[in-house]
């Protein structure tokens, strides 16, 4: 029977076992997060930084460098070394075998004991003897038949000689192995062993050998402190050329990082900015270069700023002082126009020209002055919230006439619920009464098509057309001031020429977007693109720019 409390515990596990997941998962989340933000700061740091660059290119170089011929030195003193160790060890052990020779000539091989004291009495010899090749041990090994008898220095290292050393030296002559050989703790140690068979004046079935175990200590001591040595040598020569390279790089990119400061304060328009010339060398040529480059420059732009100051004064006030003889001879024409019925045919004809004309020098005077306030800078917005849906209907409806003097057939599509947005409603509406108005005078009778949509942030109207079109070259300029595609329609089609160009700056005004696309003979469509919020930043469009069908109606695909 399980009581309450010892029930509880595992009731708990399964709990305890997710909170666990839960905290490791939250755990790799974060270092995956650390991963990929420590990853993009040092992908931003070698993207914007030259100094990184340099540093970290000549950091690997030198490094690949140093380890390279680390290791050549490194080789070329171990094979030295070990050369040295194993001549002195082969001579001695050349030694000890004719020494060993005259002590066994004489052994009694029938009788053990005999055998046991000369091969204990050898090594022992042969160890009070020492050698040139430093610290070793010997052992000794007599063969009869399948009786094995040994004398050796230290009990532990005959068992460690390698099976195939055995072989090569019953097969006569002397060998040499490297092999691990335990020391007096029992840990495996590399050791230089070399063996040789004695000649005795025993019988046919009987062998002496010897063998040298010569310990590799002193030499894995030396080699591991110049191993260290070239590792901290290597270490500090590469940080030695980085700080060299890096030092070379700020001497040379320090300037430059200067003038693209100064550069950058130039374009934004502290135009006094200059360099300070320093020394007489390549990097103070460039900054008299660009000191002189930037004097140019101010006195270019300060001339410029002088004529369009003076031009946009000009237009001010040509345009304000024409506006008081308008009116008067607006007040003349009106009356001559409404008495038109009493005149002559030709007469009554010229009333009617000079009707027409006066309002159209009186539009031509408005879209002057508008100009002339964008560019004092004094144009401002009324904001207020609009519905964008009846707006384009009531441009639809107002364009209406004009449509059908033309020929041509004006829709509009949009979605069906309403869309309130914060814009300045009568600026928008010239905006759209100029587009339709291109649209209807070029587009050759064929319709003009008007869509409007909206998402979350943003709503757009495209005006398109399917009259001449436009190229790509007159795509880029047909925004600006006083420009037509077809001069030979200067006089028989449109206005001043200034309607797309103030339509382009109310557009900007709202931090809106003004775009056009065309194609020769495929007619042309422009996108408006306004924020439905008063201040907000447009990052796409509800609708395309270019049509998802760029042909003339009626021409098969």
């Amino acid at each position: 029977m399980v009581t309450p409390s010892a029930a509880a515990p595992r009731r708990g596990r399964p709990a305890d076992l997710s909170s666990l997941r839960r905290a490791l998962r939250r755990r790799a989340v974060r270092a995956r997060v650390l991963a990929r933000r420590t990853g993009g700061r040092a992908v931003h740091a070698w993207r914007s930084s030259l100094h990184v660059r340099i540093g970290a290119i000549t950091m690997l170089v030198a490094g690949t460098v140093v380890v390279i011929v680390s290791l050549v030195l490194f080789s070329q003193i171990r094979d030295q070394l070990l050369s040295v160790k194993r001549q002195a060890a082969v001579d001695q052990a050349q030694n000890g075998v004719l020494y060993a020779q005259t002590e066994v000539a004489g052994i009694a091989t029938g009788d053990a004991a005999s055998v046991r004291s000369t091969l204990d009495r050898t090594v022992k010899q042969l160890m009070e003897r020492g050698g040139p090749a430093g610290d070793f041990d010997v052992v000794m090994v007599h063969r009869s038949g399948d009786t094995e008898r040994s004398a050796t220095s230290r009990r532990y290292v005959y068992p460690a000689i390698p099976t195939e050393l055995r072989a090569d030296v019953a097969s006569g002559g002397q060998f040499s192995q490297y092999a691990l050989v335990p020391d007096a703790a029992n840990e495996p140690r590399p050791t230089l062993l070399i063996g040789a068979p004695v000649s005795s004046d025993a019988a046919a079935t009987e062998r002496i050998e010897l063998y040298y175990a010569f310990p590799l200590n002193q030499e894995e001591e030396s080699l591991s402190l110049i191993r260290s040595t070239v590792v901290i040598s290597g270490i500090a020569l590469t940080l030695f050329v980085v700080g060299i390279g890096v030092l070379v790089t700020r001497l040379v990119v320090d300037p430059v990082r200067r003038a693209a400061g100064t550069a950058q304060r130039l374009a934004e328009g502290q135009l006094e900015e200059r360099m300070t010339v320093r020394g007489e060398d390549d990097l103070a040529r460039l900054a008299t270069s660009f000191n002189a480059m930037a004097d140019s420059l101010q006195r270019q732009i300060t001339q410029l700023e002088g004529l369009s100051q003076l031009q946009q004064r000009f237009t001010s006030d040509v345009s304000h002082e024409l506006r008081t003889p308008l009116t008067t001879v607006q007040m003349a024409a009106e009356i001559l126009y409404e008495s038109r019925g009493d005149f002559p045919a030709h007469v009554a004809r010229s009333a009617e020209l000079l009707h027409t004309e006066l309002d159209r020098f009186e539009a031509l005077l408005t879209d002057l002055l508008e100009i002339s306030r964008y560019d004092a800078g004094v144009a401002v917005l009324d904001w207020e919230p609009t519905d964008l849906g009846a707006l384009v209907q009531r441009v639809a409806s107002g364009m209406s006439a004009l449509a059908q003097r033309h020929g041509c057939e004006l829709t509009v599509t949009g979605p069906g619920q309403e869309v309130i947005a914060e814009v300045d409603a009568r600026r928008v509406e010239r905006i759209l009464r100029n587009l339709v108005g291109n649209a209807i005078e070029h587009g050759a009778g064929k319709p003009v098509e008007i869509t409007w949509a909206a998402n979350r942030t943003a709503a757009a109207v495209t005006v398109r057309d399917h009259g001449v079109g436009l190229s790509s070259a007159e795509t880029q300029h047909v925004f600006d001031r006083f420009w037509r595609a077809d001069p030979s329609r200067v006089r028989t089609v449109g206005g001043s020429g200034l309607g797309l160009s103030i339509s382009l700056e109310d557009a900007r005004l709202h931090g809106g977007w003004l775009q056009v696309w065309g194609q020769p003979g495929a007619g042309a469509q422009f996108r408006l693109t306004l924020p439905l919020s008063a201040g907000s930043d447009l990052t796409s469009s509800p609708l395309p720019l270019r049509p998802a069908i760029a042909r003339r109606p009626g021409v098969a695909r």
